[in-house]
């Protein structure tokens, strides 16, 4: 697979699950016990739950298929801790590209006790089980807005999200987004969403920002695909 980021729109994306036997846990159990082990220490809220990652992607003219996989959340974690050492496989995760009124984008600066503790990032999350519908597809659309309740607080009445994909490929993670307006400016929105921060018991971000253009840009937080999008988005402005 190639390493360089790829960027296009779709008017739709396809997702589907099948069994898969990935045999890199099974053989490397011992350091993903160890990882695990170290991964949680001091944050009990970590859950090592089902999650959802991606065996094949295709394109057709306007259309992205997507085939994931099921597996433990401590082999994904594992997995990305060790380097991405099975290249067949790739991180393949809905995200919303929150913005306001004003054009400015919202990104959320995740929290301690996560993963990704200290990591700039739009609202996102590796899909599950909760993804899953009885045919076997997974349906990335409500995994975008509810990560985007889960993180932000915001309901499915405060925004708008375009129908259009835009997939990020830098693989093996890659991002399937959608442009999610507010109806207020970036700066309304992120005091609404520093509000529900501290309203909630457990929050996943620490605290959001704002970027406006290029300098906004965060290369040492931001992922590389992250960095890649707003790039391209600004480009075109």
């Amino acid at each position: 697979m190639s390493r360089g980021v790829q960027i296009r729109r779709v008017s739709r994306v396809e997702a589907h699950c099948r069994p898969k036997d990935w045999v890199w846990p099974s053989q490397n159990r011992a350091f993903i016990e160890e990882n695990w082990a170290r991964r949680t220490a001091g944050k009990p809220q970590m859950f090592n739950g089902k999650v959802l990652l991606l065996q094949d992607v295709t394109f057709e003219q306007d259309l992205c298929r997507n085939t994931y996989f099921e597996t433990d959340y401590a082999d994904f974690v594992a997995w990305i801790d060790g380097g991405y050492p099975d290249p067949e496989i790739a991180n393949g995760f809905a995200m919303g590209a929150l913005r306001g009124s004003d054009g400015a984008y919202i990104c959320g600066v995740m929290g301690a006790g996560t993963t990704n503790a200290g990591r700039i990032y739009f609202p996102a999350g590796t899909p599950d089980r909760s993804d899953l519908r009885p045919d076997g597809t997974v349906d990335l659309a409500t995994s975008l807005t509810r990560e985007l309740a889960e993180e932000t607080g915001l309901e499915e009445g405060d925004y708008r999200v375009d129908d259009e994909w835009i997939i990020v490929q830098r693989w093996p993670t890659i991002a399937l987004l959608r442009m999610v307006t507010l109806p207020v400016t970036a700066e309304e929105g992120a005091a609404r969403i520093r509000a529900n921060i501290a309203a909630q018991q457990e929050p996943e971000l620490q605290d959001v920002r704002i970027v406006r253009g290029p300098d906004g840009i965060d290369p040492d937080r931001m992922p590389l695909f992250l960095q890649s999008f707003f790039g391209w988005v600004f480009d075109q402005r």
